[in-house]
């Protein structure tokens, strides 16, 4: 019994992996593009997190996308309780396939599944092999489980339980809540309840109660998911826990009720026991959604109280670069994308910083700080050249096109400041998995070319701010002395190396760095030199 029931979970919860990977292949892997493009306004949050859930097979997935995206900056608290809303409501679509009563047809299914996997090598083709094989393992795994689960409806014990949670709610809900923290999916949890009922061994009064409670447990991945991230990210975490809370508190106070309803709809349409769990997971999300959708600013103002601080979040997208002045006025745009650039400069500045506090402490959190920045440059990068490609066919002076040309290039030229600092962070990571250690000199002498490039960049950034022809000299100046330093450092390395002072792995990671160092300086000089062609 054992061995059928948890060899029937397993491939229960392979299945719904396989149909997940399978969907998100079809549908490509842009979901992140599209959470981030949908969720202009609650509503349409909603209905991302819908059609993203479905796709993705599982709300906790959903719902640690949505944490990175709000921790990234990419979205608000409030979209991210909208998805969080839809999310719980498109996790149901595996319970209604469940409830189909084609569990017979499981091994065929799968079968052609892995047909297709192994026999056509087209990917759009392998990619609906992976999910017909999902989708035939989850009705395997289910034949299997039900086969397993059969004997319960036998033994007292299990009977006496199932009198308890009928008499008791909170005992059901608190079954449902550690099931679904241990298996980590609360379709396979609902799924186990289909096939209790479908066997006989539970009753409906007594399988609601561990429904609602395994939308309880599936809070713990998300959770897990925002330990050491932003505080928004966390608030996004705390706030899938507040909503399916309250969903809980508000519909076991009308559980009598709702049951009726239940028992009413399954006399009215006919429906088989899996297909009765099905419907009342998914009702019950339906209507906690329209219950707390009005009230998703009272939500995020909760879990603000209750996780207080001001928060440091990376915001990925542009904040100057509006649509309306690239017909309108392109002058004006032209000004836009300039704030922008300067704006992606002192980002790069800070993640530099960051990533000399992370050589220096080996503390992690310089390292992520350094590491998100990083990705907000990559994307700025994308946002501020798309923006800048639209103005190329304006009717532009001779002084406006060339500042069009000069922030493309600032552009390419700040990102691969990005690329060359994370370079250093993974030179770092190194260091410290191999415990490579390098001489007190040695950080020494990193550290005041790190401080030197960082006044360099600055400079740069400043110069292109302020159309400065002095500061732009002036970073001519410190890159050609970041050269020579350059230089200097490499022949104090190879004494240390012939005095045994140092070891050919640490000389190695030296030597990338500064190599990374004035490779940030060229790029500095890169940015000067629009400024002086300009005059």
């Amino acid at each position: 019994m054992l061995f059928e029931f948890i060899g029937g979970l397993g491939i229960f919860l392979l299945g719904i992996k396989y149909m997940g990977d399978g969907l998100q292949k079809i549908a490509g892997e842009r979901l992140q593009y599209f959470l981030d493009k949908m969720t202009s306004n609650p509503f349409m949050g909603v209905l991302a997190g819908i059609i993203v859930t479905i796709l993705l097979q599982t709300s906790s997935g959903t719902t640690v996308l949505t944490v990175g995206l709000v921790n990234a900056g990419f979205m608000t608290l409030r979209q991210a309780i909208g998805v969080i809303m839809g999310a719980n409501i498109g996790t149901t679509m595996t319970a209604f396939i469940i409830g189909f009563d084609i569990q017979e047809y499981g091994l065929p299914i799968l079968a052609i599944g892995a047909l297709m996997l192994f026999f056509f090598k087209k990917e759009k083709l392998m990619n609906v092999g992976i999910t017909i094989f999902g989708f035939g393992s989850l009705f395997f795994g289910l034949k299997l489980m039900g086969t397993g689960l059969k004997p319960l409806s036998t033994l007292d014990a299990f009977h006496d339980l199932t009198i308890s949670m009928s008499n008791h709610p909170i005992l059901g809900v608190l079954v449902g809540t550690v099931l679904t923290m241990i298996v980590q999916s609360s379709s396979a949890t609902i799924g186990i309840l289909q096939g209790l009922m479908m066997e006989g061994a539970i009753q409906l009064q007594a399988a609601l109660p561990v429904l609602f409670g395994d939308n309880i447990g599936t809070t713990i991945t998300a959770v897990i998911a925002s330990i050491g991230t932003s505080i928004a990210a966390r608030r996004a975490a705390l706030t899938h826990v507040v909503f399916n809370l309250i969903g809980a508190v508000i519909i076991l106070t009308f559980l009598g009720a709702y049951t009726n309803l239940i028992e009413y709809i399954q006399g009215l349409l006919g429906l088989n026991p899996a297909m009765t769990i099905a419907f009342s997971h998914g009702i019950y999300n339906l209507l906690n959604t329209i219950i707390q959708f009005p009230f998703i600013g009272f939500l995020a103002f909760l879990v603000t109280k209750l996780i207080p601080g001001e928060d440091v979040v990376v915001k990925y997208k542009p904040q100057h670069l509006d649509p309306i002045f690239l017909k309108q006025s392109p002058s004006i745009a032209l000004d836009q994308a300039k704030l922008e650039v300067i704006r992606m400069g002192e980002y790069a500045i800070k993640g530099m910083t960051e990533t000399s506090m992370y050589m220096n402490t080996n503390n992690q959190k310089h390292s992520e700080m350094a590491m998100q920045i990083e990705g907000a440059l990559n994307n700025l990068d994308h946002e501020i050249t798309d923006y800048l490609v639209e103005l190329s066919g304006s009717n532009f002076t001779e002084v406006e096109r060339h500042s069009h040309s000069a922030l493309i290039n600032a552009v390419r030229d700040i990102e691969r400041i990005g690329d060359h600092y994370e370079n250093i962070i993974e030179l770092v990571n190194y260091k410290q998995s191999n415990k490579v250690d390098i001489t007190e000199q040695g950080m020494i002498d990193l550290n005041e070319m790190f401080d030197l490039t960082i006044s360099t960049v600055k400079e740069a950034i400043r110069a292109i701010e302020n159309n400065d022809r002095e500061a732009a000299l002036s970073v001519i100046q410190k890159e050609n002395a970041i050269d020579k330093m350059e230089r200097n450092l490499r022949k104090k390395h190879i004494i240390r190396l012939n005095e045994g002072a140092c070891t050919g792995t640490a000389g190695i990671v030296f030597a990338d760095i500064i190599s990374n160092l004035e490779r940030m300086g060229d790029h500095a000089v890169n940015l000067a030199d629009e400024v002086l062609e300009k005059k």
